[in-house]
């Protein structure tokens, strides 16, 4: 990627917007939506040229646009018959899973507590405040482009650790 992420981000988000509103998307979803297009900007670890970099926005808002699109026809509620409600499995999770779930939730918090206050901060309001990469450089003083470096570099950091973890559980089962 070449150029600042903060002045690619004003220089091409409306457009973006846009296009993705155009595509069907309601306001907060096409929001949402070029927000990830830039979060996938970051997380590129290609090389850009400027000349392409408009062509990879729209490809990845495109692909984006289709698997939103795709995920709402995999099972659309209002098609079931009202017959059929019964046949629904029990959305209950095993004890198992619970104690997977409260693990994963254990590890997470270990690996949050480790970070920099202002990037477990700048997580937290984005993963769990729902606020968009811009709102969290508002609330915490940052240029946008900070406030992504930081959500990417927390959640590289949480994910690594739930692997760690992952990993270490499957190594124990084996021996």
């Amino acid at each position: 990627m070449s150029g600042d992420p903060q002045v690619l981000y004003q220089r091409h988000a409306a457009e973006i917007n846009s296009y993705l509103r155009r595509c069907g998307h309601s306001r907060d979803d096409a929001e949402d939506l070029t927000q990830e297009v830039f979060t996938r900007l970051l997380g590129t670890s290609r090389p850009l040229h400027r000349q392409h970099l408009r062509a990879y926005l729209y490809t990845v808002a495109r692909n984006l646009s289709t698997d939103v699109y795709r995920r709402q026809q995999v099972a659309p509620v209002s098609s079931m018959p009202e017959e059929n409600y019964c046949d629904v499995p029990d959305p209950t999770p095993s004890l198992d899973r619970i104690v997977f779930g409260r693990q994963q939730l254990l590890t997470v918090q270990k690996a949050l507590a480790t970070l920099p206050a202002t990037t477990r901060q700048a997580f937290e309001l984005y993963h769990f405040g729902d606020l968009t990469v811009t709102q969290v450089a508002g609330k915490l003083n940052l240029s946008i482009s900070r406030a992504w470096v930081l959500v990417k570099q927390a959640t590289l950091h949480v994910h690594t650790r739930l692997h760690e973890t992952a990993v270490g559980r499957l190594s124990d089962c084996a021996s």
